[in-house]
């Protein structure tokens, strides 16, 4: 999952991202608008968590413009007022939640992943194949009921692969799903991830990789 953080409060904004990396997120952060915008054009986002309050650009500019690309992300708004006014105002521009500050870090994850299962094609809430069976709500995963011990990167990894029931994922694919901006497009990173990944998951393998065009777990 890859979540775009946009509030101009430099510490609050660190804070949500920090936490959200520690969920398993990929996440980027801007703190004004125009810096939104831009990422928002060439990156794809689950959800993108938006401050309403933001200087020069205004969130609800951002939010406009967001809901006029009519892109696949959701937009959760963070605003300083809890006015009932102000929710619908704020929904009334297209965003698909609200929260008003200050909030609970845990209701604000429970939001975040409730878009996110909206923002693309519906999935089972546990996804199961060649005996691997993951949650993506408790972050946990076992293989012929063997409980493993996955990273951030490694659960992400292989969730993706899950969600592709038999596809063929791209490396590309990969790094822009379970990594931020700031990762080198051409490092091995992927392949790293994907090595220790097989190892542990074990015998007989599953992960399959097709040359020239990415990763697939077999049929």
């Amino acid at each position: 999952m890859r979540v775009l953080i946009v509030e101009d409060e430099h510490v609050l904004a660190d804070t949500i991202a920090e936490g959200l990396r520690e969920e398993a997120m990929a996440v980027d952060v801007v703190y004004d608008g125009d810096e939104a915008l831009e990422l928002t054009s060439y990156n794809e986002y689950d959800v993108v968590v938006l401050d309403r309050d933001l200087p020069a650009v205004h969130g609800d500019e951002v939010c406009r413009e967001l809901v006029g690309r009519r892109g696949p992300g959701r937009i959760l708004m963070l605003t300083a007022s809890g006015d009932v006014e102000d929710r619908v105002a704020g929904l009334s521009l297209g965003a698909d939640d609200y929260l008003p500050k200050p909030f609970v870090f845990s209701e604000l994850v429970a939001r975040v992943r409730a878009l996110a299962r909206r923002s693309g094609p519906p999935v089972p809430p546990v996804l199961e194949r060649r005996g691997i069976r993951l949650d993506p709500h408790r972050r946990r995963v076992a293989r012929d009921g063997r409980e493993l011990r996955l990273t951030n990167k490694e659960f992400t990894v292989l969730e993706e692969l899950l969600r592709a029931e038999g596809g063929v994922v791209s490396a590309e694919r990969l790094l822009e799903r379970g990594w931020d901006e700031h990762i080198d497009p051409f490092s091995n990173i992927v392949r790293v991830t994907m090595a220790t990944l097989r190892r542990k998951l074990g015998e007989p393998p599953v992960i399959e990789t097709v040359t020239g065009s990415g990763y697939r777990l077999e049929a």
